[in-house]
């Protein structure tokens, strides 16, 4: 699987989770990695479509607008958005909760065909589980 972090979150953190990933045979990359930074939302989200295999870890709310929502669900992507909580959290504390979720995240991500959007929370307790996020 290919895994791209949106401009929310720190490229540092894309680089890290490359290279714990590598021995699964995943790729993660920052969203500046493979686009100019202020790329449209509609844009990147069109191309990932055409290469396919992608799946986006956001900070976003995704509250966006109606026609980023419809590019996502049309583009068939798979979308883990990080809760509410995560944007209050600091980075050292932010990049070890993330790696402790992307097992689960990784996991989730192969289960699944097709596009979907799912809600990460900050805690991760005893059986962590994603929300659903429907849009």
């Amino acid at each position: 699987m290919k895994y791209l972090l949106d401009n929310n979150l720190p490229a540092p953190l894309a680089i890290a989770l490359n290279e714990l990933s590598r021995p699964e045979k995943h790729t993660v990359v920052h969203l500046t990695e493979k686009f100019p930074k202020d790329a449209r939302d509609i844009d990147w989200i069109q191309t990932l479509h055409d290469e396919g295999g992608w799946v986006i870890i956001s900070q976003d709310k995704f509250n966006k607008s109606d026609l980023e929502k419809q590019a996502i669900r049309e583009a068939g992507l798979l979308v883990f958005c990080l809760a509410k909580h995560w944007s209050a959290e600091r980075y050292w504390n932010k990049a070890y909760n993330l790696v402790r979720w992307w097992p689960k995240i990784v996991q989730q991500s192969e289960m699944l065909s097709g596009g979907g959007a799912f809600k990460v929370p900050w805690k991760y307790g005893h059986a962590p589980k994603f929300e659903q996020i429907k849009f």
